[in-house]
């Protein structure tokens, strides 16, 4: 019966066809790639909130500002501004720190994952196998894109 070499019984004794593992591969890796977006913006703003700081506390505390707020711009002092843009910027860094916690908990997942399913990514996975061959050999053997294989255990 093809289709029971095609099942691999899960952690909870279903039975998981390939597709639902690679399913669960890519929503995991869609996650990942969330968080590193989500991080990636998170330390923009960060930068950008230092920039400021940095451009602002040299100058005089009432001398005028503007600031958007919610999409508004407002005008405000720079000794009202300054506090609430420190605050801001330290909020960044835990959430910063929060993220990368999270990120690098996915990336162990993702591995668990693909230990567990015994998946490979060709091309990606199998670099150091294909170490050994000639230059010429790994530019016609290699693929243009990675795949991903599951092997069923």
């Amino acid at each position: 019966m093809a289709t029971d070499s095609k099942k691999v019984k899960s952690s909870k004794g279903k039975q998981l066809t390939n597709d639902e593992i690679y399913s669960g591969f890519q929503l995991l890796r869609n996650e990942q790639r969330h968080l590193a977006g989500k991080l990636s913006e998170m330390e923009l703003d960060l930068n950008e909130h230092k920039i400021v700081i940095d451009t602002l506390k040299d100058l005089d505390g009432d001398r005028k500002c503007f600031r958007m707020v919610g999409g508004v711009l407002c005008e405000k002092t720079v000794k009202d501004v300054l506090p609430s843009l420190i605050t801001n910027r330290d909020q960044l860094t835990n959430v910063i720190e929060s993220l990368t916690e999270q990120l690098t908990k996915k990336g162990v997942e993702i591995n668990e994952y693909k230990e567990k399913h015994n998946i490979r990514i060709r091309g990606h996975d199998d670099t150091s196998s294909s170490s050994n061959q000639d230059d010429g050999d790994k530019k016609a053997d290699s693929p243009a894109r990675n795949v991903i294989m599951v092997n069923p255990i």
